[in-house]
């Protein structure tokens, strides 16, 4: 198997990552694997899509340090046709594009779609990650498993929102993510509320989510793939982020701690409540960020924390995605194009 791993930018990306795991995972797994950059594509005239993509030369990497250094190394990129991938996944942060790269995210989707057509299979689903680079793509969702939300760039609105919840409320922007620029408001802070709101609204709208009591612990990372919890050995692929001192935010990237959590039934109900959407959006790999009985956000273009998964279970469950990765391109064997490429993202 032939595969690429697309993230946004090569060299930024560090052994830690979840995308160097897996790329080193199929490596190891004997598959040609290849990092490219979101700003590595490329359309020739005659209609080829090309690519400027690295990979690790040997088959028995021992440490993620090692190999992506490798990958890193000075001329060591190639210039490769994308129909010769039978996978490419899109693990590009749009957060991390925020600042003067916004063209980026349209750029990744945009390829991925070519890419798609042209008969690669391409997870997650290309076409559904266009919508989901907005917030409001988690709107979709069933309203029973979502904290009561407004979405608004009306300052009053807005003001009057946070009344009707108590005056408490989680404030955001509507892109974005890992953490930034989310602030916590309460009636104690009314006098920054003006400015908060102005601060976010500067870039687009404000989401205004109820505070939940249960954040205070933290929230729940959950892994799904093809709709239903990662599970190897037993083990689900989850795990507690509790945010460090004061500050709300859990993300790892914030600063937030990984701790083992047990999965409860309550969790189990909502990743079912979630999954019929999932698998229509062509949503391979996902991370459930969970609150109490509340979802609070659903990552579908980069879920991060399997190396922290790992670490707490003793279990490794890069290997379970690349195999399920093998059984795909193994069906688009025996059925070519007569399934989409969002059905057999989730096979």
């Amino acid at each position: 198997m032939k595969i690429a791993y697309v993230v946004n930018d090569v060299m930024t990306e560090k052994p830690v990552y979840t995308t160097t795991r897996l790329a080193m995972t199929s490596t190891s797994m004997g598959h040609d694997s290849y990092v490219l950059g979101m700003g590595d594509f490329g359309y020739e005239p005659d209609g080829t899509l090309v690519a400027r993509a690295r990979c690790g030369k040997d088959k028995s990497y021992r440490s993620l340090e090692r190999y992506l250094a490798d990958v890193q190394k000075p001329a060591e990129e190639e210039q490769i046709a994308l129909s010769d991938f039978d996978v490419v996944m899109l693990r590009a942060d749009p957060a991390d594009e925020s600042d003067g790269s916004a063209w980026a995210n349209n750029a990744g989707v945009a390829f991925g779609e070519l890419m798609a057509q042209s008969g690669v299979l391409v997870v997650n689903d290309p076409s559904s990650l266009s919508k989901a680079l907005s917030k409001a793509y988690f709107q979709h969702f069933p309203e029973a498993v979502r904290p009561r939300t407004l979405i608004s760039r009306d300052e009053e609105r807005i003001e009057e929102f946070v009344k009707e919840l108590g005056g408490k409320a989680v404030l955001k922007p509507l892109q974005g993510s890992g953490g930034s620029g989310v602030f916590v408001v309460n009636s104690d802070e009314s006098p920054n509320l003006n400015q908060i709101i102005e601060a976010i609204a500067r870039d687009g709208y404000v989401v205004v989510q109820e505070f939940l009591k249960e954040a205070k612990n933290g929230d729940v990372r959950m892994f799904l793939m093809n709709g239903q919890p990662l599970t190897v050995d037993g083990h689900v692929a989850a795990f507690r982020r509790r945010s460090q001192g004061e500050d709300i935010r859990s993300n790892m990237s914030a600063g937030g701690k990984a701790e083992k959590v047990e999965v409860t039934d309550e969790m189990l109900e909502l990743a079912e409540a979630v999954r019929p959407k999932l698998v229509a959006d062509g949503m391979f790999l996902v991370g459930l960020d969970i609150v109490g009985d509340k979802l609070m956000e659903v990552n579908v273009f980069s879920p991060g924390g399997l190396g922290s998964c790992q670490a707490l279970y003793e279990t490794d469950f890069a290997p379970a995605i690349i195999e399920n990765l093998e059984h795909k391109v193994t069906m688009r064997g025996h059925y070519g194009r007569q399934l989409r490429n969002a059905a057999l993202a989730t096979l």
